[in-house]
C-alpha cells in the first residue's frame, strides 16, 4: 500500500490504510490458503516518492497487488504496474483518467466527476443560478471544476467566477474575498478534505456565511471526520458523495462501530474507500483460489458487486471503475452532532466518460 502517511495528504492516506486494517481485523489474515501480509510505504504526499515506491514494492518486495495511491502516485507508476501485470486497487485517487493509465488498475474509491455532474444537476434543479467555483490547483481539482462547470453551464447556470488554490499550504481568505465580492447563490468547492477544516475556519472569518451563500460541491467539503469540529457555519451545506457516516443501514452502523473502537475516529468516505479495497481483494482471492497474477485476479475483480458500508456498489466489467450510489446530503444537527443527512439517492452512477461509451 503506497499512501501519504506524511505531507500535505497525510491524513487521507491514514484513513485509507485504517479502513483497510479494519477488513483484516474483521476478516482475518487469510484467504484461500494464502495469509495476507499489509506492507505500508510513505509516499509523503511527494509523487515522484511514489512512483520509486511502486516500483521498489514490485522488484523489491515481490508484491502480489498494489493499493494506492495519489493521482500523481498512479499517473506516474502506471507503466511499471502494466509492464510487471500487478494487479492495482485505487483506494483514494478520486480522478477519472488515472482507470486508463493501465489494464491492472481498478478502483473502490471514487471520482470526483461522479459526485460534480449530480451536485450541477441538483443546483439547476433547485434554482441556484449563479455560482463561483473554488478548486485546488491540481488534477483532482481541475477535473471537479471541469466537470461541474460544462454541466452547470449546459443547464442554463451562471459562473460568476473560477478560483484555483494552491495545494501545498493553501491560504483560502483572499480567495474567498474573491468570492464574496462576486455576489454568488452558491460556491461550488472542492478541496482535498484534509484542508476542509481550514477552508470552514476562513469561510466563516470572511463572513461568507453572513453574506448568505451557500456551499456546495463533492463530498469533501464535509468531511465526516473534521465535520464535528467545523462550527455551525456548516449548517446547510449541500453535497454530493458516495458515503456519509450517517447512511442508514445495519452494515454500515457496524462498520462506524468497529472503526470508531478501533481509532477513536468516526468513519469518512477515505476509510470506506479502504475497507471495500480490501473486501475486492479477498473476494477476488476466493474466487481464483488464492492466484494473484494479474490477468487471473483482474477478471475475478471486474464486475464483482457486493453491499458495502456505502450502499450498494461494483466493479464496472469493462472500466474497472467503481460504480455506486451517489447521495444528496444536507448538514444538519442530529442529536447536538453535525451529520451529512442524506436526503435523495442516484443508484448506480458511473463515471462520466464511462456513462459515455
Amino acid at each position: 500500500m503506497v499512501m501519504p502517511l506524511t505531507g500535505t495528504l497525510a491524513a487521507a492516506g491514514k484513513q485509507v490504510a485504517d479502513g483497510a486494517r479494519l477488513y483484516m481485523a474483521r476478516h482475518g489474515d487469510t484467504v484461500a490458503g494464502k495469509r495476507i501480509e499489509l506492507l505500508l510505504r510513505d509516499d509523503t504526499s511527494s509523487f515522484d516518492l511514489g512512483k520509486r515506491l511502486i516500483q521498489e514494492a514490485i522488484v523489491n518486495d515481490k508484491v502480489d497487488i498494489i493499493a494506492g495511491g495519489t493521482t500523481g502516485d498512479l499517473f506516474a507508476g502506471a507503466p511499471i504496474v502494466t509492464e510487471a501485470k500487478v494487479p492495482t486497487v485505487i483506494m483514494l485517487s478520486s480522478t477519472s483518467a488515472v482507470i486508463g493509465k493501465s489494464p491492472y488498475f481498478v478502483r473502490t474509491s471514487c471520482t470526483l466527476a461522479q459526485s460534480s455532474v449530480i451536485i450541477a444537476d441538483w443546483a439547476i434543479n433547485n434554482g441556484v443560478k449563479r455560482v463561483v467555483t473554488l478548486t485546488s490547483d491540481f488534477a483532482p481539482g481541475h477535473e471537479a471544476e471541469a466537470t461541474f462547470k460544462g454541466r452547470y453551464i449546459a443547464g442554463g447556470g451562471e459562473i460568476a467566477e473560477s478560483l484555483k488554490v494552491p495545494l501545498q499550504n493553501p491560504d483560502f481568505a483572499p480567495f474567498l474575498q474573491r468570492a464574496r465580492d462576486a455576489n454568488p447563490q452558491a460556491m461550488f468547492v472542492f478541496v482535498p478534505s484534509v484542508q476542509a477544516g481550514t477552508f470552514a475556519r476562513q469561510f466563516v472569518e470572511r463572513g461568507l456565511d453572513k453574506a448568505g451563500i451557500k456551499l456546495m460541491g463533492p463530498g469533501d467539503i464535509a468531511d465526516d471526520e473534521l465535520l464535528p469540529s467545523m462550527g455551525d457555519a456548516m449548517l446547510g451545506a449541500i453535497t454530493a458523495h458516495f458515503y456519509a457516516a450517517a447512511h442508514p443501514s445495519a452494515i454500515n452502523a457496524a462498520f462506524v462501530e468497529a472503526y470508531r473502537k478501533q481509532t477513536g475516529k468516526r468513519a469518512n468516505f477515505m476509510a470506506v474507500s479502504g475497507y471495500d479495497g480490501m473486501h475486492l481483494i479477498y473476494e477476488a482471492l476466493k474466487k481464483t483460489d488464492g492466484n494473484a497474477s494479474g490477468d487471473v485476479l483482474l477478471p475475478a475483480m471486474k464486475g464483482m458487486a457486493w453491499t458495502s458500508p456505502r450502499g450498494p456498489m461494483s466493479i464496472d466489467s469493462m472500466t474497472g471503475d467503481v460504480v455506486h450510489n451517489i447521495y444528496i446530503r444536507k448538514v444538519e444537527k442530529v442529536n447536538s452532532d453535525l451529520q451529512n443527512v442524506e436526503f435523495a439517492t442516484f443508484e448506480a452512477v458511473k463515471d462520466v466518460r464511462a456513462a459515455a461509451q
